[in-house]
């Protein structure tokens, strides 16, 4: 096995960076890999655990609960209290945030996550995953739903596990390149194979729910077709669409092109939700030299009004991204 600087050694050496550092962010990315590695186990084995198929619930946002949902969730939450550095935590899965006693005198972080993205996805083996948005937390009120509401710029760190045919964390900070780091079963720990990622500047591919198409305004149709038919700089792209946003989002990532969600006409605010979906991805996009919008602003100077708000989503290469701006401005 080919090893390199293990995900440990790194959060290290970020800390050391920071002579006044105490460690505290240090320990609360340590939790988070404990989570991603606990609930990767669980999704290599859920066939055998009974874990495949729904859980019989509904979510805050009126969808089925899988089964993983709820444990992953469980996982993350438990994790993330663990750390003793966390004060709020807002999960896709649970309606209110969770806040820790009061006394946990180091806790200065908030993490929005979504503990398992595209559990639709589990019964049928296909990648998913789970992402996560850190902030300082503003002690200013606790429990007052303004300190909570963030423009994603604030982040100090954000990432995502793939869990497919191997685990991947992919993660970065308010002064670090994107890194990936892949997990080693037989060691327990992440190791950095995916060093500095960066998006190529323009894709080959575009990645959209093309059966979504008679529920388009004409605006949305017309950039989509734009990357379909060569409208846009570049040549004609061809559609790639796997239906989980993490695998869409990674392969974007590595060989360039965009993701889009658009709103509807009848769903203006799109599907993905803003705080735990869209927000850390598009960090990780601008850090990676992409970008990120709604149709209209940058996804990182959104503010949303609610915890589980949605947005429409454009994320990917720099040039495909203001492409895609530039035709839907067009009208």
């Amino acid at each position: 096995m080919k090893v390199g600087m293990s995900l440990t050694a790194w959060v290290l050496r970020q800390q050391s960076q920071h002579p006044g550092a105490r460690g505290e962010l240090s320990t609360l990315l340590l939790h988070i890999a404990l989570a991603a590695r606990m609930v990767a186990q669980q999704v290599a084995e859920a066939p055998l655990r009974g874990l495949i198929g729904k859980f019989g619930k509904q979510n805050v946002q009126g969808e089925e609960q899988a089964k993983l949902d709820v444990v992953a969730d469980e996982v993350f939450l438990e994790a993330m209290m663990a750390s003793d550095v966390v004060s709020a935590l807002v999960s896709e899965e649970r309606e209110d945030p969770a806040y820790m006693p009061e006394d946990w005198g180091r806790a200065h972080y908030t993490v929005f996550y979504d503990p398992l993205d595209g559990s639709s996805n589990i019964d049928v083996n296909v990648t998913i995953g789970s992402i996560f948005g850190i902030y300082r937390h503003r002690p200013t009120d606790r429990g007052r739903l303004e300190d909570l509401l963030r423009p994603g710029r604030d982040q100090i760190a954000a990432g995502y596990v793939m869990y497919g045919s191997s685990t991947l964390l992919v993660l970065c900070t308010e002064d670090s390149g994107v890194q990936g780091f892949t997990l080693a079963p037989g060691t327990g720990e992440f190791f950095l194979t995916d060093a500095d990622m960066t998006m190529p500047k323009m894709g080959t591919c575009y990645s959209v729910n093309g059966s979504r198409t008679p529920f388009w305004d004409d605006t949305t149709r017309r950039v989509v077709e734009s990357f379909r038919d060569g409208q846009v700089q570049g040549p004609k792209r061809t559609e790639r669409y796997i239906g989980s946003l993490i695998a869409d989002f990674h392969r974007t990532l590595l060989k360039g092109g965009i993701f889009m969600y658009p709103g509807e006409v009848q769903k203006p605010e799109g599907k993905l939700r803003l705080l735990y979906e869209a927000a850390p991805l598009a960090m990780i996009a601008e850090r990676a030299g992409g970008g990120a919008h709604d149709g209209k602003m940058r996804i990182l100077d959104k503010v949303g009004e609610k915890l589980h708000e949605r947005t429409p989503l454009f994320i990917g290469s720099r040039i495909d991204v203001e492409e895609s701006q530039r035709v839907l401005a067009e009208g």
